[in-house]
């Protein structure tokens, strides 16, 4: 039964298809989350009371507004985030809503991990490029970025994983992917089997992610 629904599931084309959609979700909405998140783990970084340009009220501004968004459960803020989600592309429902649900939900962890990645330079370094002049925009880009490359990229590597299981998370709203494809041909039918083989699919997905991401980190590493 399972072979027979599974083969039947794969000539039309709709395992295929949520395999794309949540590989397209994924993507896009790290993309994005990086572009929002890494700028704001820079500057919680520098504006650190131990940072080279230390700003304590807008780090405490900064670090309350990136808490307060990750403290707050995925399910709950795909719910809050609708009205957001119709503003800004016009649809509660669907990929492009989804995507930035997932957008808002990953940039904060981004940006602490970003933190933390920069927070592992070594002091001695910063001081040596402080005392040669360099520019403290400089030091952001020469220094704390190309030297915490390798943690950086484990950190979308996790990224990336996290994502892919509130893509599956994100079939509660209409999302495709291998959620949705899991709960309306699994779930809503009674073929656990196809749940099963959803599962099996989302696991190798992440496998592939992490194993490209392991030779990465090992290839920036010095």
């Amino acid at each position: 039964m399972f072979s027979e629904m599974f083969y039947k599931l794969w000539n039309n084309g709709l395992i295929q298809l949520g395999i794309w959609e949540t590989v397209y979700m994924t993507l896009i909405s790290s993309a994005f989350a990086y572009l929002i998140g890494l700028p704001l783990g820079v500057i919680l970084n520098v504006t650190d009371k131990k940072g080279i340009a230390p700003h304590p009220k807008l780090n405490s501004v900064l670090g309350f507004v990136v808490n307060f968004f990750r403290s707050i459960p995925f399910i709950i803020l795909m719910v809050a985030m609708l009205p957001v989600a119709k503003f800004l592309v016009g649809t509660m429902i669907g990929n492009k809503a989804v995507i930035v649900m997932l957008i808002v939900a990953a940039a904060p962890y981004v940006a602490r991990m970003v933190e933390s990645s920069l927070n592992e330079v070594n002091v001695g370094v910063i001081e040596a490029a402080q005392s040669m002049g360099c520019s403290k925009l400089g030091i952001i880009f020469r220094v704390y970025i190309r030297e915490s490359i390798p943690a950086l990229s484990r950190g979308i590597t996790i990224t990336l994983i996290n994502l892919v299981g509130l893509t599956a998370m994100a079939g509660a709203v209409g999302a495709g992917g291998l959620g949705n494809f899991a709960y309306v041909q699994g779930v809503q039918r009674n073929y656990y089997d196809i749940i099963v083989a959803a599962v099996i699919v989302l696991v190798l997905i992440v496998q592939v992610i992490q194993i490209i991401g392991n030779i990465i980190a090992k290839k920036t590493e010095k």
